[in-house]
């Protein structure tokens, strides 16, 4: 199987900017690894015993249930705890295990960052693949520059699955991704926006990218909260329509 690669992401913390909700909080981090690349066409045919088109592009047309059970699967290949535990489609993160798991999406901020306060770690031609570039699929990864911590094509190729909930109140089960995406424009591809859609939808340009790290405290890890999931599904009143509103 093609190595997965990972980079090791020192502790720290990150504001979350929640647009639709007017929302800032800020998550403390322990450390944690998160993979280098998104999973390739050939990570995810090593692993599930698929075809293969492209290897070296990533891997895209999968939902997020898919995603979680790819994590558990390549967790088992390497001899790892598996994460995730299945009650049909209910997915439960055992955060006590070691495997291969979707990042928090204030781990994701976090190493997509890498230190930088901005939209983008670097100008957005040189650090993604979008619209400006007229590509018509996601390419090869590793083609832009990485950030500073070693990560290529957190910000444009394809968005990445992460495992939290878009938000409970307003749109249920929808799970958030992150990073923006080849056919997407400038507005879109920055480290803060969120967008989202159901376990089962699946797009070409959604993709994923794998993360490590194991926490001794049980239904909540690195900025998730199985709680606070709870107190948002009971949260009433209406929220504004549309993903991150346009702001001057």
């Amino acid at each position: 199987m093609s190595d997965f690669e990972f980079s090791r992401i020192a502790a720290g913390a990150v504001t979350l900017h929640d647009a639709r909700r007017e929302e800032h909080r800020q998550v403390v981090l322990d450390a944690f690894e998160i993979a280098v690349y998104p999973v390739t066409q050939e990570q995810l045919a090593d692993v599930l015993g698929i075809p293969v088109a492209h290897p070296h592009r990533p891997a895209t047309d999968l939902s997020w249930l898919r995603a979680v059970h790819f994590c558990n699967a390549a967790s088992e290949w390497e001899g790892l705890d598996p994460v995730y535990l299945f009650d049909g489609e209910e997915v439960s993160w055992d955060t006590t295990a070691d495997g291969f798991r979707l990042p928090t999406e204030a781990e994701w901020e976090f190493a997509c960052r890498a230190g930088s306060n901005g939209p983008h770690y670097a100008p957005l031609a040189d650090a993604a693949w979008t619209a400006a570039d007229g590509v018509a699929s996601p390419q090869n990864v590793g083609g832009k520059l990485p950030n500073l911590n070693g990560l290529f094509d957190t910000l444009g190729n394809v968005w990445e699955w992460c495992w939290d909930y878009l938000d409970p109140a307003r749109y249920n089960d929808y799970r958030v991704f992150r990073g923006g995406g080849f056919a997407d424009d400038a507005w879109s591809v920055r480290a803060s926006v969120r967008r989202g859609g159901a376990p089962r939808m699946h797009h070409d340009d959604v993709g994923f990218r794998l993360a490590r790290g194991a926490f001794d405290t049980p239904h909540e890890a690195q900025g998730w909260s199985a709680k606070a999931d709870r107190e948002r599904e009971l949260q009433d009143g209406p929220l504004p329509s549309g993903w991150t509103p346009r702001r001057s």
